[in-house]
């Protein structure tokens, strides 16, 4: 039987994707990318986002109508709210968390076989037996670039997030099984890893006594790609301020293959909307880590994560975020407008700040990162930078690549094997979001 997978949402999502591909292939499922040809389709869903769920019921009432003509068996699963997950058990066939992966070609010949959403007495359902989910050795999609789960769940319950609903409480992967996949990648040819976790710096905390710290899970990796001297780039996302301590930022200065670029949301830049949105931390604590990264780590990349038009945001809240961005000139700034998720403590509230205001602070916000991503990249003009080729860019006749800090290099190549490879570029045009160079030299691979 063919199948066509669907992944939605981040990239924990699109690294269960790699997962759900192994097990369907290792029960003799075949691929294939037109749904239409597939018997068996599924979707990895994300009720963190509105538009997501409402991609789901535009899919599923699609499918459901293609059952009047052939055989077809659906299921859903990936980070998924309760409310959610009830409403899905009506119009999929099989649904199930991802801790129960390993069951699924079960589920599938048993047609329709569900797993329970309820809490168990003292029992997480997202996370009991979550390791033999980690157990399962995933179809990377990628010959260079892969993702690994070094947690699941979330324990800060952020009052904007539903996350701690759809994933459960925080749960750290055993150390000796993220460094072995880390090792097995690198020694594959893999370029560049990227450590996955919804609070990456709180890694171990649960486990405090018998398991590392997030900072000595880093040194570790540092110490194996000293060992193993290949080139390639080790990122983690996302930390949260409140857990983010200098050791981390001194690990990742001590070792090449940690990339120097740091991913740290803020949400807002005003203390009083980070109390309503329960974030833990203050602009201040926020301000002095960013001063230890760019005191140790001074040639980092900053990116970020901020939501506009939370409720009750005043002007003058909303200004405070502005002057933020001015002060901390983020050379990335994932910007969203704020849409209350049923599940999530501000669902209560009201949505008091009307879409055309949002969508203002939304472009005023993007204003003020162009200036600042403008100056930045405009710096690099004349300097060469390594760069990792990630394939074709869509200028005809280019490759795009980026550099340690994720920034976008484009450059003129008509060599399509450089993909997965590291190569020299000199900058030699700059624009507010993207580098344009000509190619200096590629490096022979290790």
């Amino acid at each position: 039987m063919k199948y066509h997978l669907i992944t939605l949402g981040c990239q924990m999502n699109l690294s269960d994707s790699e997962r759900v591909i192994a097990v369907l292939n290792e029960a003799g499922y075949t691929y294939t990318d037109n749904e239409e040809k597939a018997g068996l389709i599924g979707i990895l869903a994300c009720s963190v986002r509105q538009k997501a769920i409402d991609k789901v019921y535009s899919r599923i009432h699609k499918w459901n109508k293609w059952k009047n003509h052939k055989n077809l068996i659906t299921f859903i699963s990936g980070c998924i709210l309760p409310n959610d997950h009830e409403k899905f058990l009506k119009l999929f066939d099989i649904t199930f968390q991802m801790k129960d992966l390993p069951k699924l070609p079960e589920m599938i010949s048993r047609y329709g076989i569900t797993t329970p959403v309820l809490l168990k007495t003292g029992i997480d359902p997202h996370n009991e037996n979550i390791e033999k989910f980690w157990n399962v050795k995933p179809s990377y999609q990628s010959d260079f670039e892969a993702y690994i789960p070094i947690q699941n769940g979330c324990d800060k319950f952020c009052s904007f997030c539903a996350v701690p609903f759809t994933r459960g409480r925080e749960v750290s992967r055993p150390s000796k099984d993220i460094l072995t996949e880390v090792a097995l990648l690198v020694s594959q040819g893999y370029k560049s890893i990227t450590l996955l976790g919804q609070n990456v710096n709180s890694y171990g905390l649960d486990k405090e006594g018998q398991e590392i710290t997030f900072s000595e899970l880093l040194r570790e990796v540092g110490e194996l790609g000293n060992r193993m001297n290949k080139e390639f780039r080790v990122y983690f996302t996302s930390p949260h301020p409140r857990d983010m301590t200098d050791d981390v930022i001194e690990v990742i200065a001590q070792y090449p293959v940690l990339a120097k670029q740091i991913h740290l949301p803020m949400q807002s830049g005003d203390d009083k909307v980070l109390i309503r949105m329960n974030r833990k931390h203050n602009m201040e604590k926020y301000r002095q880590i960013v001063h230890s990264i760019r005191r140790i780590l001074p040639e980092a990349t900053l990116f970020t994560d901020i939501i506009v038009g939370f409720t009750g945001e005043t002007e003058e809240q909303f200004e405070n975020t502005r002057k933020a961005m001015e002060e901390f000139k983020f050379n990335m700034a994932y910007t969203a407008m704020y849409s209350p998720r049923p599940g999530a403590t501000s669902h209560r509230w009201d949505d008091d700040i009307p879409q055309e205001e949002k969508k203002r602070r939304l472009h005023e916000l993007t204003q003020e990162l162009r200036k600042h991503n403008r100056i930045y990249n405009h710096n690099l003009l004349g300097k060469t930078v390594r760069v990792l080729v990630r394939g074709e860019d869509r200028k005809v006749g280019f490759l795009t690549a980026l550099t340690e800090g994720k920034l976008i290099v484009r450059f003129p190549a008509e060599n399509e094997d450089l993909t997965g490879q590291f190569a020299d570029v000199k900058i030699t045009s700059a624009s507010d979001f993207s580098l344009e160079g000509e190619l200096v030299k590629v490096e022979a691979l290790v």
